[in-house]
């Protein structure tokens, strides 16, 4: 499974990841706590994620860039 871009739906508490990979195949469906989303993405190569615009959007971006 090679995912190369991830949508990331974010909320309150539960946060949905649909990746892709380079043919636009679905290949991971995953529904995550707020804790769980930082040690999910450390277990990933480095990809392209794409997230709502919402309020916290520039803190969870901040946080999975790093």
């Amino acid at each position: 499974m090679q995912v190369t871009t991830i949508g990331l739906d974010i909320a309150k508490r539960v946060f949905q990841a649909h990746g892709v990979d380079e043919a636009g195949r679905a290949v991971l469906r995953r529904k995550l706590q707020r804790v769980e989303v930082l040690t999910f993405f450390r277990g990933l190569p480095p990809c392209l994620v794409g997230i709502e615009a919402c309020g916290t959007a520039h803190h969870w971006a901040r946080e999975i860039r790093a």
